[in-house]
């Protein structure tokens, strides 16, 4: 069977965990790792194609976005204008339905898939919602992240000018409502009062409690491990108290590296367009033949 020839667009933390995913999934290879700077040497890419631009790659069929949320849109449509699906973790969930829009067009227009906001939340936790509310159609569903490292969070802060380096926590405090801790390094010169007020101006830290500190290091603070507790309290049919709960602990990075990769698979199997996890059947994240599963799994 021809196995599937991935590369991957950034390689900071997820870019690191998707291509681990790569090499041990068996229906895959990888084309190749796009990156700021290709001289830059690490071992583990040492046998692999590492260049500036997706162009210089041959044969690639699907790109792995491992690219500020903020770029995704930027970078999905120059690939899929190229002929080469992608998938993406893009995280900031309000604006998930115009980024499905703008890239379901270009997507169309040039025969390609893209499947967007692969990650575990929007990710996989959106597909878990969703069975939630089709079992219980009415009720309440509470999303509690954490405690732990919030990737998306953590980039937008080091984007803030005055950052040198900075870790964004997500703390639970119950019923879906969640508190931001903010760990900044600061360059000389700037000031801490300024700095927070414009990370708490920040989309995505304006809805939440957001408390920001200044360290002296926040290599000493980090931690990529990170969960969600899913409660749905609903009905179904007319029986009431239905009580539904789905829990894990995970590392970040790790997890949403896996759900890129098995997006990329369900990519190569579904008609030209932009999909969310929720419209991809579950089946075609597996490899391989669908009796199969279907024998194992039913």
């Amino acid at each position: 069977m021809k196995k599937i020839r991935a590369a991957i667009v950034g390689y900071g933390n997820i870019g690191r965990f998707a291509l681990e995913a790569l090499q041990a999934a068996d229906d895959f290879e990888v084309a190749g790792i796009v990156r700021r700077d290709p001289a830059k040497t690490v071992p583990e890419l040492r046998d692999i194609p590492v260049v500036a631009n997706i162009r210089d790659l041959k044969d690639v069929d699907v790109a792995i976005l491992a690219t500020p949320t903020r770029k995704v849109e930027e970078y999905a449509k120059d690939i899929l204008s190229l002929g080469i699906n992608t998938v993406d973790s893009f995280d900031i969930h309000t604006n998930i339905p115009a980024l499905r829009k703008s890239l379901g067009k270009t997507a169309r227009e040039h025969g390609k898939v893209s499947v967007i906001s692969a990650g575990w939340d929007p990710g996989s936790d959106s597909v878990v919602r969703t069975l939630m509310e089709a079992i219980a159609p009415k009720g309440v569903t509470y999303t509690n992240f954490g405690p732990g490292m919030s990737m998306g969070h953590t980039v937008a802060v080091k984007a803030i000018e005055g950052v040198k380096d900075a870790l964004s926590m997500t703390i639970p405090t119950g019923t879906g409502i969640h508190r931001r801790m903010v760990y900044v390094e600061l360059l000389p010169g700037y000031d801490i009062e300024k700095v927070a007020a414009a990370i708490k101006a920040d989309p995505y830290f304006a809805s939440d409690e957001t408390h920001v500190r200044a360290v002296e290091s926040v290599d000493a603070l980090k931690d990529m491990g990170h969960g969600v507790n899913l409660v749905r309290k609903g009905v179904s049919g007319r029986t009431q108290n239905q009580l539904l709960e789905f829990d894990m602990k995970i590392n970040n990075p790790a997890l949403t590296g896996q759900i890129l990769v098995c997006c990329a698979r369900a990519a190569m199997r579904l008609q030209p367009g932009c999909y969310t996890m929720v419209e991809i059947p579950v089946i075609d994240l597996l490899p391989g033949d669908r009796d199969r599963w279907i024998a194992s799994l039913v």
